[in-house]
């Protein structure tokens, strides 16, 4: 009983020792939360002022440049308006190409139409064609050439009224007299045309040079063919070939050998090019090579025969002019360029006209 009595009596300082602990705690939990709160509204009021700071700031910088943002602004809506002009005038112009080819794509329809209504056209004036009477047809094709012949004449008959009321005209044409050509048989005078000079060709010496060489040849043993030449005569060189051959022979009922001496042909040519004396100065009288060889000949015994080039006709008309004025009958020898005078056993004699 004691025990208890005592226990009771210490318990009582120590219950309210604990109801004042809870109470501090409780003051101190409530003061905590107090400062947490005012922590968080002073931070809430210290960002609101620093907002309401910067955009008081942006504010008055909008103020400033209000008048640049009005240019700016009315540029902007500047370029917005023809923005808007540049899409509606493409739009425009995307339905006029639309409307274009629509009306292209009709008329090319339109087109093939006609093309095949022309064909079935064709053909039935085809048929109809066959079906006319072939008189009629050549009734109007005879009407069509009558139409073409008229007008023709109507044109010549303007032609000649045109050339009946113009002067006449006499034009005067130099010519020579062609004779018939005819061989020559008398003294024959050689010359050669080339470059439009002119020089005297010994044709005769020459050949007697040669027949010279053949009796000398005749001497030798040797046999075939062979090679030579004669000259220089008057500035040409004859160079030739000939044959030398033994052959039988009878003669007076006996059989012999003889030596055949035969030409083969022969070349004539100068020395040097340019040969001769231009014909302008020969034509002039200027005591030519020409003047020279004719002193003393008669006209109608002697022919002249001119060995010339392609680019000398045209002094070969003049020089032909020349002689006949002189009485002397010419005979032309054409020479292909390049080549010279040339000849043999077969040769021809000149045509004098």
């Amino acid at each position: 009983m004691t025990t208890i009595q005592r226990r009771s009596r210490n318990s009582g300082p120590a219950l309210g020792q604990d109801a004042f602990l809870d109470v501090v705690a409780n003051l101190v939990a409530i003061l905590i939360i107090l400062v947490v709160i005012l922590g968080s509204r002073s931070q809430q009021v210290i960002e609101v002022a620093k907002l309401e700071q910067e955009n008081s700031a942006p504010a008055s910088a909008m103020m400033v440049n209000e008048d640049k943002i009005k240019e700016k602004l009315g540029a902007l809506q500047a370029e917005t308006g023809r923005a808007v002009a540049a899409f509606e005038e493409s739009q425009r112009l995307e339905a006029a190409i639309k409307n274009s080819d629509q009306v292209i794509d009709v008329m090319a329809r339109e087109r093939g139409k006609m093309i095949d209504l022309l064909e079935v056209v064709k053909a039935a004036w085809a048929e109809k064609q066959k079906e006319l009477d072939q008189s009629k047809v050549q009734q109007a094709i005879s009407l069509s050439a009558q139409t073409v012949a008229e007008k023709e004449l109507k044109d010549l008959q303007a032609t000649r009224a045109r050339l009946e009321k113009m002067p006449e005209q006499v034009v005067a044409v130099a010519h020579l007299p062609t004779p018939m050509a005819k061989t020559v048989f008398g003294e024959e005078l050689h010359f050669r045309l080339k470059d439009g000079r002119l020089s005297v060709v010994p044709l005769d010496r020459l050949v007697e040079e040669i027949k010279r060489d053949f009796q000398r040849s005749v001497a030798g043993s040797r046999e075939g063919a062979m090679e030579s030449a004669v000259g220089p005569l008057q500035g040409y060189v004859a160079k030739y070939e000939m044959n030398k051959s033994r052959e039988m022979v009878s003669q007076g009922g006996q059989v012999s050998s003889a030596t055949r001496i035969e030409l083969v042909g022969m070349t004539i040519e100068p020395l040097k090019e340019p040969h001769g004396q231009p014909l302008e100065s020969i034509i002039a009288g200027d005591g030519s090579q020409l003047d020279i060889e004719l002193a003393g000949r008669n006209p109608d015994r002697t022919t002249i025969t001119v060995w010339v080039y392609p680019e000398s006709f045209g002094e070969y008309r003049r020089l032909k002019e020349h002689l006949y004025s002189r009485g002397f009958a010419t005979a032309a020898r054409p020479l292909p360029t390049g080549h010279p005078i040339s000849g043999g056993p077969q040769g021809s004699r000149s045509k004098a006209q």
